[in-house]
């Protein structure tokens, strides 16, 4: 009979609606990162029975969980966040490449290791975690602002507490009044991990290191009996302790398991402990949440028998949960906006980019694009908002804070190619940007690279106003470079090394972050001198004006390996020689490219060409180079030159490995080929498609942290091939 009123749901153990005197619950949910997921699973088994929550006390993750269910979200609410949420994405602090501003774009595109080192005081600096949480913290600013005018975590719709760490004194550090987001944030913050949280004058992190079971701050709220949900850490067994890193996870979680031990130890004979069995079930790996879930609804099942003395009558249950609810107001209109205490170096910005606010209703969707649009120029650790109300009226805190490894930042990019005949490049490039320059956000950039095109280049970024798009661009740049002479069969017979000077002004407008426009003047002065071929074939010198017009477009997710989006640009370049024997020439380059993904598939249209327009200019400047991997692959690198040339492509890969993948070595693989037609041309007239050439390729890709790798073999219509090692940007 037993066994079957446990098995039985709640809801026929308790025919009646009528109300019924209860014990007070406090719900322990316990700190352990991604396996805290299961504590969502709890509270669905909490609700499906009936089983109100009173107070409680969170660590970390459980925090989390627990913040959200004391705001009023429901158990299936909080699902759905978790299941909607892209949480490797959540966990990046750069907003999607498709929301940065398009000078952070254009960098993407030759620099690409991801991480900018930091230069202060003529030292190198980190950050203080590899995460700050500025993504994290707005998802958790847009579910909690419904119950932001609330200060006191007892007003909540359940009486709440966060528990975190004093990272100076390492004193536990229980949270229940102020910013229910910026609790649930520092509770969250692992050491090393997550930046540490300024909070009150404290420098808090994770609270797992103080207290990741929190039963005596649950016992402290005034309850009669606990649930209380331990996702906590266990032990590896000795024969996968074997690197630094598992040797560290493994002394925290000895740590972690001895103060929970020690709040075990204090529970009382009626209180009700579950504990999922999550197993070695990472606790960095959410996007395993609907396991974890399911997990937790089992443990919560498994203890039925124990839970139904706390269950009530279903209307009563109803009236508690509405009244949580309830909580939760709508909205309220922005009155006025106020700057922190601390951020005032950021209040012009901040009034220019949200004084169209005021007089609306918070609109979070709007706020977080325009959190996003400062956040993304890169000179920012954190940049939050809150709901504040003075008298009756309800305005908009903002929270600047510069960073901490900034204000000057180094960014580096790296390229290599090499097609196994002894023909190999190999090019390392850093970027400095000092950042901040003019009021309204400057840039002086310094460029450096060295290797087979050896360069050094500068640019002063002048935007006109905060939120004006024009700007000014002042430049300068030395590059040196390789040109090869070919004949038809596609043999070189010299190779020219090209030097040149170019110095000039720019004026251009960004259009919003997806585009640009830019037009500029200058001068180019330089000389090319036969580097291997005969010696007798004269140098060249040249010294002209330049002037240029191009506009782009760019809405691609990735530079390394898009899945969706688009780029193109349109470029004219003309110069002007002086002298007697005065010569032109007028380019027009083009570029497309178009990307469309379903599942781990992904297929590309790309096109590039380039023309000369009655060029008497020489060959120095006025002729394209092609061929090599993705630009005409079964053909020798850079040995296609002509005044005109068109190339299209159509590329396909796909994502492998098991479910979401993080492939070899922990970085995404892909497997793809290309068809790929073109050719360049003495004459636009003789442009066809019957004179173009057919080649494809085969290859093999990895996005890693220094850029994308290939292996790739290619081959022309001719029955000609090419193998390549590509370290670099390709598309």
């Amino acid at each position: 009979m037993l066994a079957l009123l446990a098995a039985a749901p709640l809801s026929a153990q308790q025919p009646t609606d009528a109300p019924v005197h209860r014990p007070r619950v406090g719900l322990v949910l316990s700190g352990g990162g991604a396996r805290g997921a299961a504590h969502i699973g709890v509270l669905k088994v909490l609700e499906e029975n009936r089983i109100p929550v009173d107070a409680i006390a969170g660590t970390s993750m459980g925090a989390v969980v627990g913040g959200l269910y004391a705001s009023g979200l429901s158990a299936s609410d909080i699902e759905r966040v978790m299941t909607s949420v892209d949480w490797q994405d959540a966990f990046r602090d750069r907003p999607s490449r498709t929301d940065l501003n398009f000078r952070r774009k254009l960098e993407d595109q030759n620099f690409l290791v991801k991480f900018p080192l930091g230069l202060k005081g003529r030292k190198f600096r980190l950050p203080r975690g590899l995460v700050q949480g500025q993504k994290l913290t707005q998802i958790l600013r847009g579910l909690t602002l419904p119950v932001a005018q609330i200060q006191h975590f007892d007003d909540l719709a359940i009486p709440f507490r966060a528990v975190a760490t004093d990272l100076v004194t390492g004193d536990r550090v229980v949270l229940d009044h102020g910013d229910l987001t910026t609790a649930m944030r520092a509770s969250l913050s692992a050491p090393g991990v997550f930046s540490p949280v300024d909070y009150e004058g404290r420098m808090l992190v994770d609270g797992g290191l103080s207290s990741n079971l929190p039963v005596d701050v649950a016992r402290e709220m005034g309850v009669d009996v606990l649930i209380v949900v331990d996702c906590g850490f266990p032990l590896l067994e000795r024969g996968k302790l074997i690197s630094v890193a598992t040797v560290s996870n493994q002394m925290l979680a000895i740590l972690i398991r001895h103060n929970t031990a020690e709040q075990r130890k204090t529970l009382h004979s009626s209180d009700v402990v579950i504990d999922p069995a999550l197993g070695d079930f990472s606790s960095l790996d959410f996007t395993e949440h609907a396991k974890a879930m399911r997990i937790g609804e089992e443990a919560a099942r498994s203890q039925q028998q124990r839970l139904a003395p706390l269950s009530v009558p279903d209307a009563q249950f109803h009236r508690v949960m509405a009244a949580r609810t309830a909580k939760r107001t709508s909205l309220p209109e922005v009155k006025f906006l106020q700057v922190e205490p601390g951020s005032e170096k950021y209040a012009s910005a901040i009034n220019a980019l949200f004084g169209d606010q005021v007089g609306k209703p918070v609109n979070v969707p709007r706020l977080t694009r325009r959190v996003g649009e400062l956040y993304g120029q890169g000179n920012l650790e954190i940049f939050d908002y809150r709901l504040v109300k003075e008298d009756d009226d309800f305005g908009l805190a903002f929270t600047t804070r510069r960073n901490s490894w900034g204000p000057n930042y180094l960014r580096f990019g790296l390229q290599l190619q090499n097609d196994f005949e002894g023909n190999s490049s190999f090019n390392a490039a850093a970027r400095g940007t000092l950042a901040e320059i003019t009021r309204y956000g400057g840039e002086w950039l310094w460029d450096f690279q060295v290797g087979e095109t050896p360069r050094v280049a500068t640019e002063v970024y002048l935007p006109v106003g905060y939120r004006s798009r024009w700007f000014l661009a002042p430049h300068a740049e030395f590059k040196i470079r390789t040109l090869p002479l070919v004949d038809d069969d596609e043999r070189i017979l010299a190779e020219y090394r090209v030097r040149s000077t170019d110095f000039g002004f720019d004026f251009g407008r960004e259009l919003g972050n997806y585009g640009e426009i830019r037009l500029g003047a200058g001068r180019t002065i330089g000389s090319a001198r036969v580097r291997i071929g005969d010696p007798l074939l004269p140098p060249t010198e040249f010294d002209a004006n330049k002037f240029f017009g191009e506009f782009r477009y760019d809405s691609v997710d990735d530079v390394n390996f898009p899945r969706r989006g688009g780029s193109f640009s349109l470029a004219w370049q003309g110069e002007r020689e002086g002298g007697g024997d005065s010569q032109k020439a007028d380019l027009i380059v083009f570029d497309q490219l178009y990307a469309h993904s379903w599942g781990r598939n992904t297929a590309i249209l790309w096109t590039t060409a380039g023309t000369r327009l009655d060029s008497d200019v020489d060959i120095v400047r006025s002729h394209y180079t092609i061929g090599g991997f993705l630009n005409m692959s079964g053909v020798t690198p850079e040995t296609l030159v002509g005044p005109h040339f068109a190339v299209a492509r159509g590329i396909y890969y796909r994502r492998i490995g098991e479910g979401t993948g993080q492939g070899f070595l922990n970085v995404p693989v892909y497997l793809g080929t290309s068809l790929e037609i073109g050719n360049v041309w003495n004459a636009r007239r003789d442009m066809s498609f019957s004179s173009a050439k057919t080649n494809g390729s085969v290859f093999f890709g990895l996005d890693t942290l220094f850029g994308p790798v290939y292996f790739a073999t290619g081959f022309d219509d001719e029955g000609g091939s090419a193998y390549y090692l590509f370290l670099g940007r390709t598309f």
